[in-house]
């Protein structure tokens, strides 16, 4: 009931409006001569709209004098935008719509590493433009990838709240996060590198499921998440985004739009995330939400060349302090064994870009620099750790006849040191920096074998210094229908992933349990199938239905898998004496309706597993079933959007600490739902609010083990380091943040504001 007060003002601010109507402004819509029913006309300044009718006909009434800007637009054409002065002359307005090509169809370049429309893509790539998020505004990438179907934000720890990204329950270290195409996100930054990309920059999210190692290397196993920043010339010349909720966090994304010189466009932003009040709802004595303060600059340039070659350049530093922990904790208690806390200080810089070599040729040079420097305490454990990584790439493009050639050179350079035994040498226990050569070629072939249908043939090679040669072919066949409503695709292919567990596996640095290794780590394989079918429906309404359907089949060879339950104290890591498989299906749906609702859903099926000497047993963290949805109605008389937001998970197994431990070994059924209103006030401002996890849910009280005693001091071991159980102990715990499987954080109201200058 305490969050009435915020409905109440927003549909104060939002539900009035002041009709006093003078002018009469009239007109039609047409697609060919012939007049278009169900079309949106909009005038943007005033925040009214209406819909055609049968002959394609509109009216709005207009209060006062003056020139407006007046928008057409209507699924599967181009909006059309007309300047009118009232009182205008009593000419109709007349709006003639083009159809788009195949129908609200994007471009994309992470399926191929070459910019092509979405449906004439081989590979299937999912597109998730910057409105798609601002339904459910967050302050980083991480948190908005929640409402992505078959994705799932993972928190990894109660207590610091780090996570990772799932793809169809594959933990994060399966998936390669790039900016611009660019592997930024990988080692350490797994954990933290999807915090501090300012939104503001951000163009769209292409999200490709299954193994791209055939492109991109190393990494990319369970499939890859691409940030599509913008382009210098089609970004705002300012925009300005604030947001803050009722457990007082608050977040702000900066961006600029500039000219250096008659040649060079600049484009900079800035994040800024800040929340600094424990709180404690479920009362265990631990923070609920890890508190931070983060700060990041983007710099993005391009320079004009001749013959319109391209040369582009970014940057970014992000610097970010977290902790977590005991209520009482402060930084004089970093590193002791009196008052518990995780405390982490990131501090991260990162380049890349892309420069056209000047030949006749389509010839490109990628190429990212980025280093990483942690220095995190947990408890009495003590973690720092520098990572550098160099990156090169060169392509070369063909297109003859019915073949698209793509060749390619690359090279990766990784230096990664840090103060545990990961980088020491055993025998003299001397510290020894790894250090990774990486060079590899691979060669792409599309081949169009009719109008409809085309053949991707890939072959990868990489000579990893420490574990020699890798291969990773794929195939792609797609076939589509005359009108492109229709594609089929079907896939296949090999990835790999070179392990650093202490770049990636939070639990090992925690702190409450030792680190075992049975046998020296080999490079793990995955084969994957994958069938995708993709159908647009348009019907005479003007309404508009979008089916997107996979079936997949991963099956892995020389898995890593941490061991939580063998040992209590001890997590176990070796390579898979067996198998694993991840297999399901999965279904999108897009529909938009002319009067301004817009659903978007999807649900995945899925069944992950791991079977070793002839025992099969369910994942860890992985849920069965997962289903996300969007909806959004326009009312275009009030200029008011309401956006309602969730997602909805089955069971997942849980780690537990023993056959004594008596929480429960599977989460329950639970979900993520908000809603949001958005208010438009003239062409650059917009005020936004809501709630987030308007059903309160938590996870139960009781995840954090032992959090009363978190440096196990009244616990009992015996010889062989299993707990005994004792009257004080009699379920045989020990501390342990792992036990998670949802964020901590219950209900809480939002209110932003943003502010837009498009010139």
């Amino acid at each position: 009931m305490r969050y009435n007060y915020l409905f109440i003002l927003l549909f104060s601010l939002f539900a009035f409006d002041t009709y006093a109507q003078n002018h009469l402004l009239k007109g039609r819509v047409l697609f060919e001569g012939e007049p278009v029913e169900y079309a949106n006309v909009y005038v943007k300044s005033l925040s009214k709209g209406t819909v055609t009718d049968i002959n394609g006909s509109f009216s709005i009434e207009i209060s006062t004098s003056a020139t407006y800007t007046v928008q057409a637009s209507m699924v599967g054409f181009k909006s059309s935008q007309l300047k009118v002065s009232i009182p205008q002359s009593g000419d109709e307005l007349v709006f003639n719509l083009e159809e788009m090509d195949a129908g609200l169809d994007e471009v994309v370049v992470s399926g191929t590493m070459q910019e092509v429309s979405k449906l004439d893509s081989p590979v299937p790539v999912e597109v998730y433009s910057a409105n798609f998020f601002r339904a459910n505004p967050t302050p980083s990438i991480f948190e908005s990838l929640q409402n992505v179907n078959g994705v799932r934000p993972q928190i990894n720890c109660n207590v610091c709240n780090t996570g990772d990204i799932h793809i169809n329950g594959l933990e994060g270290p399966y998936t390669m996060v790039l900016i611009d195409g660019m592997p930024i996100v990988s080692g350490l930054a797994t954990v933290y590198g999807l915090t501090g990309i300012p939104q503001a920059l951000i163009d769209r999210i292409e999200v490709v499921k299954g193994p791209a190692s055939t492109l991109y290397g190393s990494e990319a196993v369970g499939g890859l998440i691409n940030v599509i920043t913008k382009k210098p010339d089609n970004a705002p010349l300012l925009s300005a985004d604030f947001f803050g909720t009722g457990w007082g966090e608050m977040n702000l994304d900066l961006g600029l739009r500039s000219n250096w010189t008659e040649k060079i466009q600049s484009l900079t932003g800035i994040n800024a995330f800040y929340y600094d009040n424990p709180i404690d709802n479920n009362a265990d004595g631990f923070t609920d939400v890890t508190l931070s303060k983060r700060i990041s600059f983007f710099q993005k340039i391009n320079v004009i060349r001749p013959d319109n070659r391209l040369f582009t350049m970014a940057g970014r530093y992000v610097y970010e302090d977290r902790w977590g922990g005991e209520m009482n904790w402060t930084s004089k208690d970093r590193g002791g064994d009196e008052v518990y806390g995780e405390s982490i200080y990131t501090s991260r810089w990162e380049t890349f870009g892309t420069w056209q070599l000047p030949t006749s040729e389509t010839m490109n040079f990628q190429f990212s620099v980025n280093g990483h420097s942690q220095n995190s305490v947990y408890g009495t454990t003590i973690f720092q750790a520098d990572q550098y990584i160099g990156f090169g790439q060169l392509t070369w493009a063909k297109t003859q006849e019915n073949h698209g050639l793509l060749l390619g050179l690359a090279y990766r350079y990784t230096y990664y040191d840090d103060n545990t035994a990961a980088t020491s040498d055993i025998e003299s226990a001397r510290n020894e920096a790894s250090q990774i050569h990486l060079p590899g070629a691979f060669i792409q072939d599309e081949i169009k074998l009719s109008a409809n249908q085309s053949l991707l043939l890939g072959l990868r090679y990489d000579y990893n210094s420490i574990h020699g040669s890798i291969f990773s072919p794929r195939v792609n066949y797609k076939l589509s229908s005359a009108d492109k409503t229709a594609v089929f695709r079907l896939s296949a292919g090999n990835g790999f992933r070179v392990a650093n567990v202490f770049t990636e596996d939070h639990a090992a640095l925690t702190g409450a349990r030792e680190v075992v290794f049975t046998e020296e780590l080999k490079p793990e394989q995955s084969w994957n199938v994958n069938a995708n079918l993709v159908k647009k429906i348009y019907t005479d309404r003007g309404v508009f239905i979008g089916l997107d359907a996979s079936a997949f089949y991963t099956y892995f060879t020389n898995r890593i898998i941490p061991d939580y339950e063998t040992n209590p104290n001890q997590i176990i890591y070796a390579n898979l004496d067996g198998s694993a498989i991840s297999k399901g299906v999965s279904l999108n749906l897009d529909a938009a309706w002319p009067g301004g609702l817009t659903v978007t859903a999807g649900a995945t099926l899925m069944d992950v597993s791991i079977e070793e000497e002839g025992i099969k047993t369910r994942q860890l963290l992985t849920e069965k079933f997962s289903g996300v949805w969007s909806v959004g109605y326009e009312f275009f008389n009030l200029g008011l959007t309401v956006d309602y937001t969730g997602n909805v998970y089955s069971p997942m197994r849980l780690p537990l600490l023993g056959p004594l431990d008596d929480r429960p070994g599977y989460s329950p059924w639970y979900s993520l739902q908000n809603i949001q209103l958005t208010k438009g006030i003239g062409d650059r401002w917009e005020i936004f609010g809501g709630v987030k996890n308007l059903l309160n849910f938590t996870p139960a009280a009781n995840s954090i083990a032992r959090a009363f005693d978190p440096f196990d001091k009244n616990v009992a071991f015996a010889p062989d380091g299993s707990v005994i159980p004792t009257p004080d102990n009699p379920h045989a715990l020990t501390f342990d943040p792992t036990y998670v499987y949802a964020p901590n954080q219950g209900i809480r109201g939002f209110l932003g504001l943003r502010f837009t200058v498009s010139e």
